[in-house]
Order: C-alpha cells, then sequence, then structure tokens
C-alpha cells in the first residue's frame, strides 16, 4: 500500500455536478482533487483545483506522484444537446477524445475506479418509459453518442486492462446542495431558464408541444442532485467492495411534461404568467423517464429529495431570485 495520502479526483470539478460532488467528499472527510481547464472560481472552500485538460498524460502522472488515486469520478464534458447537433467537433474532442487520453494514462497507474457521468441521452427515443438500463441505446443527438462511446470504451478498458467502472446515466439534475449553485453561461437546463425568465418578466419557453404526449410538451424525470452526488459516493464504495462495473440510472422514477413543469414553476414563483410555446429543438426526444429498480438495488439507493418537485423548484426559484 502507498504511503502518500489517497484522494478522490473530480473531473470537470468546477462545474455544478463537479462541486457539488467535491463538496459532499469534503463533508466526508475525503481530501479531493478537481481537475478543470476552465477559469473559473470554485464554490466551495478549501478545494484543491488542478488546471488542466483531462486528457493530459503529464497531469495524471503528476497527480498520482503525489497522491494515491482512490476513485476518479469523471464529471468533465459539454452539454448542449442543441450546441452538439449544431456543433458536433467539440463534442466528440472533449467527451470522447479527451476521455480517451485520461483511460490510456490511469491505465499506466494501476487498476484506478472510474465512476462516469453518462447521460439519458444514451437511450434516444425509448420503445416504452419508464427506460431499463436493457433498453437499447441509440441517442438520436451527437451528445447522446459521445456519452455512449465513452461507455463502450470503459467497457472495452474493463475487459482488456480490469478497470473498474460504473457509468451513471443522469437524467434531469437540478437543485442545490451544500452550498453550490448551478451556474451555466448560456444557462441551458430548463428549471434554471425558466426561472430567470420568470424573475425578468418574462413567460418561460416550452420547446415543442406537438410530442406524441398527453399534453404535447416533452416529458422528463427530474432528479435532484443532492441525490444524483449521494448516487456517485455510493457507486464508488460499490467498485471498492468489488462490485462488477455496470450502468445504472439515476432519476426519481416519475416522469414530468414540460408544462406541467412551468405550470408548477410558475406557483412556486407568485408570478402571473403563461408559458410561451415554441418549436421543438433538434435533437430533443419525446420522453425520458428512469427505471430506477437496478440503481435502488445494487447502491442501496433512494432518490428521497427528488420525492419533493415543488420543494426542488422553490430551491431553484430563490437561488435565481438571489441573484436578480
Amino acid at each position: 500500500m502507498s504511503g502518500k495520502p489517497a484522494v478522490a479526483v473530480v473531473t470537470g470539478g468546477l462545474g455544478y455536478i463537479g462541486q457539488t460532488l467535491a463538496a459532499a467528499l469534503q463533508a466526508q472527510g475525503m481530501p479531493v482533487v478537481a481537475v478543470d481547464r476552465r477559469a473559473v472560481p470554485a464554490q466551495v472552500a478549501g478545494l484543491e483545483v488542478w488546471r488542466g485538460r483531462v486528457g493530459d498524460a503529464g497531469l495524471w502522472q503528476a497527480l498520482a506522484a503525489r497522491y494515491r488515486l482512490r476513485v476518479v469520478y469523471h464529471c468533465a464534458g459539454l452539454i448542449s444537446v442543441a450546441e452538439s447537433v449544431a456543433e458536433p467537433g467539440p463534442y466528440f474532442r472533449e467527451n470522447v477524445s479527451e476521455g480517451l487520453a485520461m483511460l490510456e494514462a490511469l491505465r499506466g497507474l494501476g487498476p484506478v475506479p472510474v465512476v462516469f457521468s453518462s447521460s439519458a441521452a444514451v437511450y434516444g427515443v425509448p420503445a416504452a418509459v419508464p427506460i431499463p438500463e436493457e433498453a437499447p441505446l441509440a441517442p438520436v443527438n451527437p451528445y447522446g453518442v459521445t456519452k455512449r462511446v465513452f461507455e463502450e470504451a470503459l467497457a472495452a478498458y474493463g475487459r482488456a486492462y480490469g478497470l473498474p467502472w460504473v457509468a451513471l446515466r443522469y437524467f434531469n439534475a437540478a437543485g442545490t446542495a451544500y452550498g453550490v449553485r448551478e451556474r451555466h453561461e448560456p444557462e441551458t437546463h430548463v428549471i434554471p431558464r425558466m426561472a430567470a425568465a420568470l424573475q425578468g418578466g418574462e413567460a418561460p419557453v416550452v420547446f415543442g408541444t406537438d410530442y406524441p404526449t398527453p399534453d404535447g410538451s416533452a416529458v422528463r424525470d427530474y432528479i435532484h442532485v443532492a441525490d444524483l452526488v449521494d448516487a456517485h459516493l455510493k457507486a464508488a464504495a460499490y467498485l471498492e467492495a468489488g462490485g462488477p462495473s455496470l450502468a445504472l440510472n439515476l432519476g426519481s422514477g416519475r416522469g414530468t411534461s414540460v408544462l406541467e413543469l412551468a405550470a408548477a414553476l410558475i406557483r412556486v414563483s407568485g408570478r402571473a404568467a403563461e408559458p410561451r410555446r415554441a418549436p421543438r429543438r433538434p435533437g430533443d426526444p419525446p420522453a425520458l423517464v428512469a427505471a430506477i429498480g437496478r440503481a435502488r438495488q445494487v447502491l442501496a439507493w433512494e432518490p428521497v429529495r427528488s420525492a419533493d418537485l415543488e420543494g426542488l423548484l422553490a430551491e431553484v426559484w430563490a437561488d435565481v431570485s438571489a441573484r436578480a
């Protein structure tokens, strides 16, 4: 056993999920290092940040010279479905090429477990919802393709080199935890985007009202970021205990249409508004709702905070209002 101190590494550690995860790790007493190429400030006090690309082999060698890498939470990557359709090149570079270079670097450092931020976008347009992990992976946008490809790379590295991994297929994360606020520029996530519109006296925009769903708007599964982060911690413990590599859905298990979401947010805000209906965006499937039985069974995990959607919306509204 190495005498070096053990750390958890969070790539994309200055992002919304990454910083929330880093704060949760700190709260558990686990030393953590964030790796991020962006020049953005940390919201987490005392967070050690290594600036650089996740595919930089020299960065990983330097980390391994100083620390024993207990687990890598790979949260780095580009996240906008619409942008990936318009500009796919950066998505394949950041989400695939950089990730593959990271796996090559880790291969030389021993079997370092990887917990990967995957996405429900790998499913494309599912035949039925809720979606089990065994459903075909048929993404309909480049973002989803990059997530599927990296999952395939993890599986290949697992078979060839013994790399332990868990791919966590996120549905729609939202809310606040550990004092970390959601900050995207520009904001692409639906809940803070709608909240910002209402705060600015504008109507929240609903993209697509002609889907084959009960009210015509897209149906999504919203998971509280605290539940999401809890699943990451449990996934790392599962791998550390020798659990076999696998993919798991992370959602609430409940679908909410975007029109229903807008109505609930309007109620929470107390503003008088009617959603503005706009055309569909390229690459958006009609319905994505998670089957979460496998995560419950394997990780002994439960999306406790996600059960209260209006409470989640109230958190986001309070955060957006505080910034106004």
